[in-house]
């Protein structure tokens, strides 16, 4: 089994849990407050993780402009699809632009292609289309009519968006990775997390103290509970940078679908919620997308 599978698959199992915790605060914070915390602690523990190795032996990794381009343009276009998604949610046809949304693997497959110029064997296409189609259909599709009325609106061109700045972000943090100079993928993928995690934070820092700065104090008085919502959004991220380090960016993020396995798993195991017929189906083509594309 190449390593980038088992990583892609603990990367998207912290995330569950760091979903999970970031769910709990939002009684304590605002949508914004619990965005913040997850970089405000993920950042210092990504900068001591990186000295760690430093001390450690492990080259420096030689950063030059390609990597400050690509890891800033990564680190904003995370803020700001995170922020178009949010507001989807403010929207009538909030479901129609979800459902757009989940388009991002695709987009990062074009853009792959486009800026990086890895191009895609056909079997793995088809595997991202699959695994694509399954999002779709486990996240529940809008009703004929709803799809039909909103696929010009103004949900649905968000939805797009926030696919496309999502994918930005991960051909950046892809090529931020490949562009430093030495170093093996683990130093590359951590001080590329380090530097990210920390733009995401500073830019964030000054974003909540103009327009929430009550909320930089209940962050800061939350860090019991937003330390751990940084620690597994840290350990989260670093499989996501470890295996962007190390594949192509594309087929990460269609092996990451399966975080959404572990959600559905999460609420029948936990809350004893029942599982949706659209959602076993999801979770049939969800893992027969990963089969076709890791075999």
């Amino acid at each position: 089994m190449e390593l980038w599978i088992p990583i892609t698959i603990a990367a998207a199992f912290f995330q569950n849990i760091r979903f999970l915790m970031q769910k709990r605060l939002t009684s304590e914070l605002s949508t914004l407050g619990v965005t913040f915390a997850r970089f405000l602690f993920a950042a210092p523990l990504a900068v001591m993780l990186a000295g760690t190795l430093l001390a450690a032996g492990q080259p420096w990794p030689g950063m030059n402009a390609a990597f400050f381009g690509y890891a800033l343009v990564g680190a904003l276009a995370q803020i700001v699809a995170t922020a178009l998604l949010v507001a989807l949610f403010g929207l009538r046809n909030f479901a129609v632009g979800v459902t757009f949304s989940k388009t991002e693997t695709v987009m990062t497959a074009i853009l792959s292609a486009l800026v990086l110029g890895e191009l895609m064997a056909p079997g793995g296409l088809v595997a991202i289309l699959i695994t694509v189609v399954g999002v779709v259909v486990m996240s529940g599709l809008p009703g004929r009519g709803a799809l039909a009325t909103g696929i010009f609106s103004g949900a649905a061109g968000i939805g797009i968006l926030s696919g496309v700045i999502f994918a930005m972000a991960s051909i950046g943090y892809r090529g931020a990775a490949l562009a430093l100079e030495q170093g093996d993928f683990l130093i590359r993928a951590v001080v590329t997390l380090a530097f990210v995690t920390t733009v995401q934070a500073v830019a964030m820092a000054a974003w909540m103290r103009w327009r929430e700065p009550g909320q930089v104090r209940r962050v800061a008085r939350a860090w019991p509970r937003a330390g751990l919502v940084g620690l597994f959004g840290m350990l989260g991220s670093l499989g996501w940078f470890a295996a962007f380090a190390l594949q192509n960016a594309a087929y990460v993020k269609a092996l990451g679908q399966v975080e959404l396995v572990f959600t559905v798993l999460t609420s029948v195991l936990l809350f004893g919620e029942r599982l949706k017929a659209s959602e076993c189906l999801g979770i049939a083509l969800i893992g027969f997308g990963i089969i076709v594309l890791v075999l």
